[in-house]
C-alpha cells in the first residue's frame, strides 16, 4: 500500500485514472483505501433540473451515483442515497451560491460544487471542489494552451466548537495540467500535483461559510505560490539553462586568448 501511494505521488495527473485502475487490479484486498487516499482528476456532469452543472468526486457519490448540490438529487437516480439534514442542507446552498462567485472571480469560468456532511463523530465537514478546464475548446477564455486543466480539492474538518470558536482542518490538493503547441516551440507538457494542510481555531460570529471561505482563499494563494515556484520556476531554470536566450549567448564576454 505505502508503495503504491509513493507511486501515485509520482505518476501526473493526466495518467493517474489508468495508473489507479492498474493497481486496483494488482491489489483488488487494498481497493478501499486507494480509493479514498487518491485524488483523481474531476468529472462534471449536467443536472438538468437545475440547469448546472456540477463536480462529481468521492465525498457526492453513493454506489455509482453522485448528488447534485443544486438540486440535492442523484444522477442516475438513486432511492436510498444519503442526504445532508435540512440545516446543513440550507448552509451548503449558501456555500455553493457564495463559492460559485469566488470560482468565477479568481478563474474565469469552470464549474465548482460544495458538499456538506456529518462524520462518525457528528462534526460538520464540507468538501470544495473547483474544476477548470483552460483548454481552447472549453473554458480558455485567453486561448494560450491546447490543453489545460486546473482541479482543486479543499476537504474542511470542524472539531471542537468551544465557548464560540471552532476548531477547523483544511486539507487541500490541486492537480495541473497542461499543454501548449506552436510552430517555434513544438509540444511542451507540464503536469502535477500538489497537497498541503492547514489548521485554524477561529470564532463562530461569523460563521462556517464565512470561515471556510477564508481558509480555502489563503490556501489557494499559497498553493499558486509554490506551484509557481516548484513547477514553473523549476522549469524556466532548466530550460534556460539547457537552451539559453540569444541575447544572454551574446551577452557573455569571450574567452581570453
Amino acid at each position: 500500500m505505502e508503495a503504491a501511494l509513493d507511486l501515485m505521488r509520482r505518476m501526473p495527473p493526466r495518467q493517474a485514472e489508468t495508473a489507479l485502475s492498474a493497481l486496483l487490479s494488482l491489489l483488488p484486498h487494498h481497493a478501499d483505501n486507494l480509493l479514498s487516499q487518491i485524488d483523481q482528476p474531476l468529472q462534471a456532469l449536467f443536472d438538468a433540473e437545475s440547469g448546472k452543472e456540477f463536480v462529481l468526486c468521492e465525498y457526492n457519490r453513493d454506489a455509482d451515483s453522485y448528488r447534485s448540490p443544486w438540486s440535492n438529487k442523484y444522477h442516475p437516480p438513486l432511492e436510498d442515497g444519503p442526504l445532508p439534514s435540512d440545516d446543513l442542507r440550507k448552509l451548503e446552498i449558501e456555500a455553493n451560491d457564495i463559492f460559485s462567485v469566488y470560482r468565477d472571480q479568481y478563474y474565469e469560468g469552470g464549474v465548482s460544487s460544495v458538499y456538506m456532511w456529518k462524520d462518525d463523530s457528528d462534526c460538520i465537514a464540507a468538501c470544495f471542489v473547483i474544476k477548470k478546464d483552460g483548454s481552447k475548446s472549453a473554458h480558455g477564455r485567453r486561448g494560450y494552451l491546447q490543453e489545460g486543466a486546473w482541479d482543486a480539492i479543499h476537504v474542511i474538518e470542524v472539531r471542537s466548537e468551544v465557548d464560540g470558536t471552532a476548531h477547523y482542518c483544511l486539507t487541500s490538493t490541486v492537480m495541473l495540467s497542461m499543454t501548449t503547441e506552436s510552430k517555434s516551440s513544438g509540444t511542451f507538457s507540464l503536469s502535477g500535483s500538489i497537497r498541503r494542510q492547514m489548521s485554524l481555531d477561529l470564532p463562530l460570529e461569523d460563521g462556517h461559510v464565512c470561515n471556510m471561505g477564508k481558509m480555502i482563499e489563503e490556501m489557494e494563494g499559497k498553493l499558486r505560490n509554490s506551484l509557481d515556484q516548484v513547477y514553473f520556476g523549476k522549469t524556466r531554470e532548466m530550460i534556460c539553462t539547457l537552451r539559453p536566450p540569444q541575447d544572454g549567448m551574446l551577452a557573455r564576454p569571450l574567452p581570453q586568448r
